[in-house]
């Protein structure tokens, strides 16, 4: 989906490939269910893919994910530009003008990837790993007027097959429509985050020594009202299926604990971008 205009595919500058362009300009995003997204297939240059495969399998030093109670052997990474070759020029190439207009072009308003990658970055999930269905935040914690439009989610899962699960879980909160996606190695997904996009993921079942490996990014438009902005949150709401009542319960008190978290202490995850 991407095309290399260099006789070194591996490190070559990434680029769209018409195919990746067509399908962002198409209604395919609009017009999915049980909400937008878009789902790109051989994203990366297949040389360039087994790279940045090979970087991702190499990466040590990851930490935990803040997900509380809600994930389980979640960790994070979100310097990509520091795992090599590869996943820098994969950041430079998320944050070009080439890319950031191809999404402008596909949502319908201006999109920008933040360069930090705040809550992004390399994700890996360990054995048994689950991330219980949530709405991401949808004001950024450190740019009060920066709104959330579009989770962008790169997977990297050689050899997957659905006996491992970890299969990317959609539901729309108001309708209860619902789909799943399959995290196949070299898919993009782009999908739409506002309050009604629950997402997350199943107990996993991956072979001993084997992970879950996604890269997120996140876009984002620019907001001037100020009313609208005081309506979005900057927390992760959580909605896990399945959960007694005691998690049920925490579930619904985590984002007011964690907005006074904030307001006395500051942002983990905007803390944590970018200081690895």
């Amino acid at each position: 989906m991407i095309g290399s205009t260099s006789s070194h595919p591996a490190t070559a500058p990434l680029h769209l490939s018409d195919a990746a362009r067509a399908a962002m300009a198409s209604s395919r995003f609009h017009d999915a269910d049980p909400f937008p997204v878009l789902i790109l297939d051989d994203f990366l240059p297949e040389a360039f893919a087994a790279g940045l495969h090979q970087e991702i399998l190499a990466l040590k030093d990851l930490s935990q994910s803040n997900d509380y109670i809600f994930a389980k052997n979640k960790f994070e990474y979100p310097t990509l530009e520091a795992i090599g070759p590869h996943g820098a020029e994969l950041k430079r190439f998320l944050l070009s003008e080439e890319f950031g207009a191809a999404l402008t072009a596909m949502y319908g308003r201006p999109l920008f990837v933040d360069a930090n990658f705040t809550g992004g970055g390399v994700h890996r999930g360990g054995s048994g790993s689950f991330l219980d269905m949530h709405a991401d935040f949808e004001r950024h914690p450190g740019e009060k007027d920066w709104v959330r439009e579009l989770n962008i989610l790169l997977y990297m899962n050689k050899d997957w097959a659905p006996a491992h699960g970890g299969a990317l879980d959609l539901k729309h909160a108001d309708t209860g429509a619902a789909s799943a996606i399959e995290p196949l190695y070299n898919r993009l997904v782009l999908m739409l985050t506002k309050s009604f996009t629950l997402h997350g993921y199943k107990r996993t079942s991956f072979p001993p020594g084997s992970y879950r490996n996604s890269i997120a990014a996140y876009a984002y438009s620019r907001e001037a009202d100020e009313g609208r902005l005081a309506r979005l949150s900057t927390t992760t709401r959580w909605q896990p299926s399945d959960a007694g009542s005691v998690k049920r319960t925490i579930a619904a008190l985590t984002p007011r604990l964690v907005r006074l978290k904030q307001r006395l202490l500051g942002s983990n995850t905007a803390r944590g971008a970018g200081k690895k």
